[in-house]
């Protein structure tokens, strides 16, 4: 069971990229998706969120709204994060991470809600 994160790369300041995080040996439908990013010599912080099934709760922290949005696909075991306008701050891996414990309808911009987490991908944001 894991969680994968796709979709990072090098991308010039104002471009775009879409990230995913997609789930094998386990559905996605009954589990929030939260995403954090982690710059050299800084703490992990969170980007953004989603609640389970329909996706109805979002957040996203202040730095990045406007510009990301976050959905659900949960056919494709897959939550993307669209990145837009993308700066050079935004530059960092980029992780995906799930809880286990029932939480209808929730998420949180907290590291301590999430128990299971993906390995990242690297975002570089550069002319």
């Amino acid at each position: 069971s894991q969680l994968a994160e796709s979709g990072g790369g090098l991308v010039q300041p104002g471009g775009s990229l879409t990230l995913s995080c997609k789930t094998s040996g386990f559905g996605l439908l009954g589990l929030p998706i939260g995403w954090f990013r982690q710059a050299p010599g800084k703490e992990r912080e969170e980007i953004s969120c989603i609640s389970d099934r329909a996706g109805t709760m979002t957040l996203y922290a202040e730095s990045v709204k406007g510009r990301f949005s976050i959905s659900r696909d949960n056919a494709k075991n897959t939550v993307y994060l669209q990145m837009n306008s993308l700066k050079p701050e935004d530059t960092g891996t980029y992780y995906c991470a799930t809880r286990s414990r029932p939480s209808p309808g929730l998420c949180a911009p907290d590291e301590g809600f999430y128990d299971f987490w993906g390995q990242g991908t690297q975002v570089t944001v550069s002319s």
